[in-house]
């Protein structure tokens, strides 16, 4: 059992994939055009989000926003240390200077208390992780951003569908920023990624920028990038888009039934389980146990060994990456996370047999370890 498989998932629409995909063939427009304008309109009423714009991948999707914000040399970006590297290396790309707040043990999210530490004058935004699938405390990063003078940008690469307080995620900041790398809750056939934003300004500079910075042809108001997206990537999300839903509850429905079965291991210390916050709903993109008692590694291997896909998300914080040496900072979450953490196969198409096997394994390594106490 992989940690992932799509192939399931993509199998069941495969006819309408190749119908869609033979009729851009016989159409011959391969980047932009209607389906990405119908893809766009389409997430932006799923978001109830004012503007949206398809982009080229998630990171672009970040780089694009910050270019938009005019953020550069000097300039700091408040992220924080336990994430995919790319939240970070896009500001480090620009030149500003990534500034590395820590997370919450319980959620895996940003650290209020910690980023209300290091605002300083020179902060130009907050960007905020739904880490694994849940929405981060947006309402206090937005009165910290409010109170500070700086921007908030959401990163929902595993979030599309999550919601706070009713609110979907990507609809709290001045921008959101979605990835549809295949491994994502609405995964696409490779790289591409979506701004949401109400901010209209934003918005048609972020529209410039995504071509080279050109408008009209050939004529460049700014030195932008090529954040196109392709037209295929969005055919084929918006036939995923309408089952997206259906993909978060049997997502749901794997999670509970772990949360279920695990918590006798929680009970006995062994392991810490994942929480949804009040307010939260959550896409379990990830479903990430802590494993104590420097044990991680072991169960890994144990799972591995029986052909069972887990994966370590992350095992080096972003404030302990070599290319990163210069902000280096301690961020005991963070790095105790790094140790601990270990993320189960949670995909919506897991049989009650594949469920039945993680949990037995996990369940029996546990209980060889207690007999080799004993």
């Amino acid at each position: 059992m992989k940690l992932l498989d799509l192939v399931v998932q993509n199998g069941e629409l495969k006819g309408k994939f190749i119908e869609k995909f033979s009729e851009i063939i016989d159409y011959g427009h391969f980047i932009l055009g209607p389906e990405v304008e119908q893809f766009e309109r389409n997430v932006a009423d799923y978001l109830s989000s004012k503007y949206t714009l398809g982009v080229s991948s998630g990171t672009d999707a970040l780089l694009l926003t910050l270019m938009a914000m005019n953020i550069g040399p000097g300039d700091e970006v408040l992220c924080p240390g336990y994430t995919f590297f790319c939240t970070a290396g896009c500001a480090a790309r620009l030149g500003a200077n990534p500034v590395f707040a820590d997370v919450n043990c319980d959620d895996f999210c940003i650290s209020i208390a910690d980023l209300k530490a290091k605002i300083s004058p020179k902060t130009r935004a907050i960007i905020g992780v739904h880490l694994f699938g849940q929405v981060c405390d947006c309402e206090a990063i937005l009165e910290l951003c409010e109170k500070n003078g700086i921007k908030f940008i959401e990163d929902c690469a595993q979030s599309f569908g999550a919601k706070r307080n009713g609110k979907q995620s990507g609809t709290f900041a001045n921008v959101g920023c979605f990835s549809f790398f295949p491994s994502k809750n609405l995964g696409g056939f490779g790289d591409s990624g979506l701004v949401c934003t109400d901010d209209e300004v934003l918005y048609e500079r972020m529209k410039i920028l995504r071509t080279h910075g050109m408008k009209p042809r050939y004529f460049h108001k700014y030195v932008g990038g090529n954040f196109r997206m392709d037209t295929l990537q969005a055919a084929l999300l918006n036939i995923k888009l309408g089952h997206l839903d259906r993909y978060i509850g049997s997502r749901t429905r794997n999670a509970e039934l772990y949360l279920e079965k695990l918590v006798e291991l929680e009970s006995a210390g062994l392991i810490t389980l994942p929480r949804v916050m009040a307010g939260n709903s959550h896409t379990w993109n990830q479903f990430t146990i802590k494993v104590h008692g420097n044990r991680r590694d072991e169960l890994r291997r144990y799972l591995s060994d029986r052909g069972i896909g887990c994966e370590i998300y992350y095992p080096l914080p972003l404030n302990k990456q070599e290319c990163f040496a210069k902000y280096a900072s301690q961020l005991p979450i963070s790095e105790q996370l790094a140790r601990e953490s270990l993320s189960l196969p949670v995909y919506p198409e897991l049989t009650p047999a594949h469920l039945s096997s993680v949990i037995s394994a996990i369940k029996e390594f546990f209980s060889g370890l207690k007999r080799s106490w004993t």
